[in-house]
């Protein structure tokens, strides 16, 4: 079945009233796009900010008149409607779709991230087995990469790993894989923690090697290497916690860091760490050093 697609260039100011007024004529969906690829970083808790560019999409079933949809919503909002674009759209298996995009990614020299539902392609590499599900991490953003990139990099025999904002356990679970003994997780949202153990029995790691922990309750013992992709203004508020969770002589990476704001993260740890030269990739950066 095709598919009505309308869409609005509007303010941020304007959202409530158009949204309210697509549901009002009929819209089965309303999304809001970024209209400039225009980043937002690290909102204010319990808001939800927009674009100040933003495209608002609205899907109608097919069959639906495009001139009727527009008039009713002149009629609604009492003024001309901002600049617009209709188009029909085919139906197509969004999810197959979607898992077609999604292929096998090879990082360093050892390390496969691998969709649940493909085969590997290096069947005696190391191949972690993932399910986006709830999307909170999957190795395509190059903050992931970097840090799957250093992991695979560093000799994990024996070690005791931190993954600091797990998500979806991709670095504790990749650790692990590489030869860690043991990673703990800590995120503060409990999706991204049942995500990563989900993920980690998708991979046959033993919940005694993977413990997950709030972070009020994390405990607090010193671990071989800390790995915390977030935000950039969270590590370096967090850097004297962080710091005091690497042993002496262990190993740090830090990632979520935009090129601009690498000198400040670092900044942060340098008096605590011996650091690397900060990686980039894609306009976002790396930082990682050993502890004095």
């Amino acid at each position: 079945m095709p598919w009505l697609q309308v869409r609005l260039a509007i303010s941020p100011e304007q959202a409530e009233t158009y949204e309210d007024a697509f549901l009002e004529v009929g819209a089965v969906s309303v999304t809001f796009m970024d209209a400039e690829d225009q980043p937002i970083f690290e909102p204010e808790l319990n808001t939800t900010p927009l674009w100040s560019h933003t495209h608002l999409l609205a899907l109608f079933e097919g069959g639906t008149e495009a001139a009727s949809v527009l008039a009713h919503l002149e009629l609604l909002t009492g003024s001309p409607l901002p600049e617009h674009h209709s188009e029909v759209i085919e139906d197509q298996d969004w999810e197959r779709s979607w898992m077609d995009n999604f292929q096998p990614m090879r990082f360093g020299q050892r390390l496969w991230i691998v969709p649940s539902w493909h085969a590997a392609p290096e069947p005696d590499a190391v191949n972690l087995l993932l399910d986006p599900g709830l999307a909170f991490g999957t190795g395509t953003h190059p903050t992931t990469a970097l840090c799957l990139e250093w992991l695979d990099g560093q000799d994990l025999k024996d070690c005791e790993v931190l993954d600091f904002g797990c998500g979806s356990g991709i670095l504790a679970i990749a650790a692990l894989l590489l030869g860690a003994k043991q990673a703990v997780g800590t995120d503060i949202d409990f999706q991204a923690l049942e995500a990563s153990r989900d993920n980690a029995e998708r991979n046959n790691i033993a919940k005694e090697r993977f413990p997950l922990y709030l972070p009020e309750d994390l405990p607090k013992e010193q671990a071989d290497v800390v790995v915390a992709n977030i935000l950039a203004g969270p590590l370096v508020s967090l850097a004297p916690q962080l710091s005091s969770l690497v042993k002496p002589g262990g190993r740090l990476a830090l990632s979520g860091i935009l090129a601009e704001q690498g000198e400040e993260v670092a900044a942060a740890y340098a008096k605590d760490f011996d650091l690397d030269p900060i990686a980039n990739r894609d306009g976002w950066v790396r930082i990682s050093g050993r502890r004095r």
